[in-house]
């Protein structure tokens, strides 16, 4: 069985000197191998292919029969490593607790053990007639958090 240490290393050796960083790699008992990778300006298919190229000249098909997909880290999945937490920086996510909480914001910052999310909530103030939109910033530590989603918006 081919491992996944190994294909991560392959990976991580061709894409070093690149803008693009490995999110997950996943390998089957049936040896069906599962490369993501992302980039901050995106990720072409002409990039995936040479990828794919790269580590199918590095593992010998004579010696280990293999199934293998590179492909972009889906825009609607899960986040999976710090970097997509960088890389989404401004943009509205949503946020689910391991306590089964749903926050949805603007990421703001991150850090290596934290991230802050910016929320919009409405009060009414003491005396007020009117309920105003307030801004509000909490933090989260990434291991209270079961997932975090990039949000699609259409406007």
């Amino acid at each position: 069985m081919i491992s996944k240490d190994s294909v991560y290393q392959i990976v991580e050796q061709y894409i070093a000197d690149k803008n693009y960083y490995l999110v997950d790699v996943k390998v089957t008992p049936d040896n069906r191998i599962s490369v993501e990778i992302d980039s901050f300006d995106g990720v072409s298919i002409e990039f995936c292919m040479e990828v794919n190229r790269h580590i199918e000249s590095q593992i010998d098909r004579e010696i280990e029969d293999y199934e293998l997909e590179v492909s972009s880290a889906g825009l609607t999945e899960p986040f999976k490593v710090l970097k997509q937490y960088e890389k989404n920086i401004g943009n509205e996510v949503e946020v689910l607790t391991k306590a089964g909480k749903k926050v949805t914001g603007v990421l703001v910052e991150i850090s290596e053990t934290e991230f802050v999310l910016e929320i919009e909530k409405t009060e009414k103030p003491e005396g007020a007639k009117r309920k105003i939109t307030v801004t509000e910033n909490i933090t989260f530590s990434y291991e209270d958090i079961k997932t975090t989603k990039y949000i699609i918006r259409f406007k």
